[in-house]
């Protein structure tokens, strides 16, 4: 009886142990293995950036495998659009044109909580939250912006603005730059990037916008853009732009390199590729402002898209890069500005404190920039042509009020497609 009662324990223990392994067997393979194609273009150092923290996200979830597709920048639309219609969509890509792919993004509110777009900075949230669905997530901004040549300035004996609080007018700088071309012997006050999306900095400052702020008509014709437009003429007759480069083919960058400009109106990105400028001190100053201080926001988003049949493991990845401790490491690393509010300040190995006159400047930034350059469907089809009035204005083959109005013609025209 003893040795039945035994085999009996002994049984009971072996269907235990057996039960045990099983579940322990299933609770391992209840994540399934899954890959993730994930759509990337680099502009600089940021791949490898990024590289390292798809090994740290793999590291922590085993059963994650992320396939970084790499392309350059100027065939990523076109291998987006390809994966899309040939049903094979990726599961994330980085993209600039957000708009553009709103109808095939995933939408991630259901994957995130309420307080998710809380986290970044205001003015860009047009760029990724489309009839109020969150089409993707910031993962760095650019900002519109003034460097400027200290060798110069100090030459002059003219200081920049230091307190945010307490910048320049416009006219206030251009007196500014006269002075620095006088006494510093500069041979212009001011190079001005030969973009649409530059040129418009002083469209919001001046308190206008190129679409209403409802997106349903244009505003680039209002008497503040106007304004905008004579002005940014007037700098140009006034000798502190060159003409150059709008009128011309001169690239203003070199003219900065050259040492011989007291300021490049451009942007963050200008940061590393001038680190290697010896001849000459420079640095970062805060922009004027007219009837409000305005910068323009550009930047790249992590997009989900429908399809991949991995949107649910997309999404959580979208939130880990995002979050505050990764999302500052990428941007400190990669030399690029947070989205996130939180983050305004990070420990730059390199130009900390212009870093932070750049986040300053997007935080002082109408969203009706945002509202203006995330409508990619529509900008592309009347932004050349933009440029190219603003040109026959500096060529005085037009006014400014001429040349807007054919511009806002072609506005209406692509909003009432975009409605088809």
């Amino acid at each position: 009886m003893q040795k039945g009662l035994k085999m009996s324990l002994l049984l009971l223990l072996s269907v235990i142990m057996i039960a045990l392994t099983a579940c322990g067997s299933s609770s391992g393979q209840s994540k399934k293995e899954v890959t993730l194609d994930y759509l990337w273009f680099t502009d600089g150092i940021e791949g490898e950036v990024m590289k390292g923290l798809i090994k740290e996200y793999q590291d922590k979830n085993p059963n994650i495998k992320i396939n970084l597709i790499e392309v350059a920048y100027k065939d990523l639309t076109t291998k987006l659009k390809t994966m899309l219609s040939g049903g094979q969509p990726p599961a994330l890509a980085r993209m600039t044109d957000t708009g553009a792919f709103a109808n095939q993004a995933v939408d991630l509110t259901s994957y995130v909580d309420k307080t998710f777009t809380d986290q970044f900075v205001d003015s860009i949230k047009p760029y990724y939250v489309v009839n109020n669905k969150i089409i993707g997530a910031p993962m760095d901004l650019t900002a519109n912006g003034i460097l400027y040549n200290k060798t110069l300035f100090n030459k002059a004996g003219v200081k920049v603005p230091t307190d945010p609080n307490n910048v320049w007018t416009w006219d206030e700088y251009a007196a500014a730059l006269k002075q620095v071309m006088e006494k510093g012997g500069a041979k212009y006050g001011m190079v001005w990037d030969f973009t649409p999306h530059r040129w418009s900095t002083l469209l919001y400052q001046f308190g206008g916008s190129m679409i209403s702020a409802d997106g349903t008509k244009p505003a680039i014709n209002s008497p503040e853009g106007i304004q905008a437009l004579d002005y940014f003429k007037k700098l140009h007759k006034d000798g502190i732009i060159p003409e150059s480069v709008w009128l011309g083919s001169e690239n203003p960058a070199n003219l900065f390199r050259s040492g011989t400009v007291a300021t490049h109106f451009s942007g963050n990105w200008n940061l590393s590729s001038y680190k290697d400028i010896t001849n000459f001190e420079w640095g970062v100053t805060y922009m004027p402002k007219a009837k409000i201080r305005s910068s323009v926001p550009g930047g790249k988003y992590l997009m989900a898209f429908k399809g991949s049949k991995v949107e649910k493991e997309a999404a959580e990845f979208i939130k880990w890069a995002t979050s505050k401790e990764i999302n500052s490491r990428y941007n400190k690393d990669s030399l690029f500005i947070s989205p996130r509010k939180d983050s305004a300040k990070l420990d730059y190995a390199f130009g900390k404190e212009m870093f932070e006159v750049f986040a300053n400047e997007l935080a002082n930034t109408t969203p009706l920039a945002a509202n203006d350059w995330s409508r990619q469907t529509v900008v592309p089809k009347f932004s050349n042509d933009l440029k190219d009035n603003i040109v026959k204005v500096l060529g005085g083959k037009a006014t400014s009020k001429e040349a807007l109005d054919a511009t806002a013609k072609l506005i209406e025209k692509a909003i009432a497609e975009e409605g088809k």
